[in-house]
C-alpha cells in the first residue's frame, strides 16, 4: 500500500513538471520575437539620431603665450636716511639772547640761527686789539734800534715773538665774537629748537641747539640677499641676462601707501662686506627730492633693475597649478584643441605673471578659465582669456600690458 502511494506521487510530480515546461516554452516563443522587433527597430534608427546625446566639447578660455623682451626688476624693501644732518651746538657760553629762524623752515650755509651775547666777547677783542698794538710798536722799534745794536738780538726776538702772540690773542677773540652768531653748517631743513631766549648755553655742550637735515637728494638703503646678487652676476656671465647698459644703476621707487615715486635714482654703491647675521648686503641709491615728498625714516620699496631678457616667457598666475609635491604644471591646448598637462619650471614672479624657464613655448595657448572642465587628452572649444591683464613689470609709469 506504501509502495503505490509513492508511485502515484512521483507521476503526478512528472506531469506537473511537463506542464510548467510547456508553459515557459510558449511564452519564450512570444517574448522572443517581441524583442528581436524591437532589436531590428533599433539598428534602423539613422546615425544622428544615435549621436544627438554626445556631451558637447567643453569650453575654456586660453591666453596666447608671446615671448618678447622683459627688462627685470628686483623688489627690496628699504629706509630712507637723509643726505647729510648736521646738530647745532654752540662754540663760546653765554646767556642767548634771539633765535633767528622759523622751526621747520629752510635755512642756508651760513645763516645765523641764534644770538649769543656779544658783550664779554667783543670786550676781549678791544683788549686783545690793544695788547696787538703795543706789541707791534715795541717789536718795530727794536728792529731799528738793533741796527745801531742799541738792543740785544735776546730783545728783539722777545719783542717779535710778543708781536706774533699779540695777533694770535687777537685773531682768537675775533673768532670767539663771531661765535656768538650761531651760523647753520650746511643748508637744509631745520626743526624744532631745543632752547629758548634767556637760557645759558656753554661752548661744546652734548645738548644740541637744533638739527639742520639737507633733504635733497636723499638717501635710500635696501638690502639684497647675497644669492641673488650671485644669481645675478651667473646670468649675465652666462649670456641668459643683457646688461641695460647705463640704465643698469637706474632705481624707481614705491611708498609706503603704495604710490609711485615720480623721480629715479642712481645706484651710489653697495657694502663690501656680507652681513654675517642675514646674509644680505646693503645697497645705498640716491635720489633727487626737491619737493622734500621723502623724508628721513620712511619705510619704501626700491626696484633695482638687473638686466634684460630677450626672450622671456610670461604665464598667467591663474594659468599654473602645482600638484600635492608642489611642481607647477599647466594645462596647454594643442593645434587640433586637444589637452595636455605640462610640468614647468617657473623662475620668478613678474608683475601678477609667472617666468618661465622650459615647459611652454612661444605660440602656444594655456587655459586659465575652465581647468576644472578638463582631463588630459580630450578636445575643448578654446575661446580668449577674459580673466588675463599681465603687467610686465615693476616700477614702471604705467603698467605694461602684455596682450
Amino acid at each position: 500500500m506504501i509502495h503505490w502511494l509513492k508511485f502515484v506521487i512521483f507521476r503526478d510530480h512528472q506531469k506537473e513538471s511537463k506542464q510548467m515546461k510547456l508553459k515557459r516554452y510558449l511564452h519564450t516563443q512570444r517574448v522572443f520575437p517581441l524583442a528581436a522587433l524591437l532589436l531590428l527597430a533599433g539598428c534602423g534608427e539613422p546615425p544622428q539620431a544615435a549621436g544627438a546625446d554626445a556631451p558637447p566639447m567643453p569650453e575654456v578660455g586660453v591666453h596666447l603665450v608671446q615671448a618678447q623682451p622683459l627688462t627685470l626688476t628686483t623688489d627690496l624693501p628699504g629706509r630712507t636716511s637723509a643726505y647729510r644732518v648736521a646738530e647745532v651746538r654752540p662754540q663760546v657760553s653765554g646767556i642767548l639772547q634771539r633765535r633767528l629762524f622759523t622751526e621747520g623752515s629752510e635755512v642756508k650755509q651760513g645763516e645765523p640761527l641764534y644770538q649769543i651775547d656779544p658783550r664779554t666777547y667783543e670786550a676781549r677783542l678791544a683788549r686783545a686789539e690793544a695788547n696787538l698794538i703795543t706789541a707791534e710798536n715795541l717789536a718795530k722799534r727794536y728792529e731799528r734800534l738793533l741796527e745801531t745794536n742799541a738792543v740785544s738780538q735776546q730783545q728783539y726776538d722777545d719783542a717779535m715773538a710778543a708781536w706774533k702772540q699779540a695777533q694770535a690773542e687777537d685773531r682768537v677773540a675775533r673768532i670767539d665774537v663771531q661765535y656768538t652768531k650761531v651760523l647753520s653748517p650746511i643748508s637744509g631743513r631745520i626743526g624744532r629748537s631745543a632752547v629758548t631766549e634767556g637760557a645759558l648755553v656753554t661752548g661744546g655742550q652734548a645738548q644740541a641747539l637744533a638739527t639742520v637735515t639737507q633733504l635733497d637728494p636723499i638717501y635710500v638703503d635696501v638690502n639684497q640677499p647675497i644669492t641673488r646678487l650671485l644669481g645675478l652676476r651667473r646670468a649675465l656671465e652666462s649670456g641668459r641676462l643683457q646688461q641695460v647698459g647705463e640704465n643698469q644703476a637706474e632705481v624707481s621707487l614705491t611708498l609706503d601707501d603704495g604710490s609711485q615715486y615720480p623721480l629715479s635714482g642712481t645706484l651710489q654703491f653697495s657694502e663690501v662686506s656680507v652681513d654675517p647675521t642675514t646674509g644680505s648686503v646693503t645697497l645705498r641709491a640716491e635720489f633727487p627730492n626737491p619737493d622734500r615728498t621723502l623724508l628721513p625714516g620712511m619705510f619704501v620699496h626700491a626696484q633695482l633693475k638687473e638686466g634684460t631678457r630677450e626672450h622671456a616667457i610670461l604665464v598667467p598666475q591663474q594659468a599654473v597649478s602645482r600638484d600635492s609635491r608642489g611642481i607647477p604644471s599647466v594645462w596647454v591646448v594643442g593645434p587640433d584643441d586637444t589637452v595636455e598637462q605640462r610640468e614647468v619650471e617657473t623662475l620668478r614672479t613678474v608683475g601678477n605673471a609667472w617666468l618661465i624657464g622650459k615647459g611652454v613655448a612661444d605660440g602656444e595657448r594655456v587655459i586659465t578659465e575652465g581647468i576644472q572642465r578638463v582631463r588630459h587628452g580630450i578636445r575643448v572649444q578654446p575661446v580668449a582669456a577674459k580673466n588675463v591683464r599681465l603687467v610686465a613689470g615693476f616700477g614702471d609709469d604705467t603698467d605694461a600690458v602684455v596682450n
